[in-house]
Order: structure tokens, then sequence, then C-alpha cells
């Protein structure tokens, strides 16, 4: 039997108000988010393409790490993505 992927993320994105650097790190899983959403792949199918979370064999933290994640992007995507043009002093 294959050996399961390592999944890329945490559990949960983080909260903060601010970029952190898990953000910074995972900025192409981020944008990969974005990709998945705008082809239409939600929960279960971008858990295991985009995360490596198996939502059969994690039905508690796969989809909560993708609805996070998910939020997260989104945050970034339209707030967030100014720190990273000007950062905060």
């Amino acid at each position: 039997m294959p050996h399961p992927r390592k999944p890329l993320v945490a559990d949960e994105a983080p909260k903060s108000a601010a970029l952190t650097g898990y953000d910074k790190e995972h900025i192409a899983i981020y944008l990969g988010l974005l990709d998945a959403e705008a082809d239409g792949l939600i929960g279960m199918e971008a858990s295991v393409t985009v995360l490596r979370l198996d939502p059969i064999r994690e039905p508690t933290s796969a989809p909560r790490a993708w609805e996070t994640h998910l939020s997260r992007t989104k945050w970034i995507a339209e707030t967030g993505y100014r720190q990273l043009i000007r950062p905060l002093h």
C-alpha cells in the first residue's frame, strides 16, 4: 500500500490581521487554492489535490484546513497582499 503524502499545511490557517511567516511560506498553496476554486474544485477534491489532506482519513481536520486556508487565501487576495507590497512598520 502506498505511503500517504505528508500534508502541506497546518490543521488551521493563521488568524492574524497581519501576514505571518506561515503565510509567506505557503503563498504557492494559497495560489493553488484560488486556482482550484476557479476550476470548480471544492472541499474534498481540493483538500486532496492542493492541501494533500485525505478527507476520508481525516474527516474533521481536512474540511477545517480547507475552510480556514481558503478563507485566509481570500483575505490575502483582497487585503493582505498590500502587506507584501508595502510592509507595515
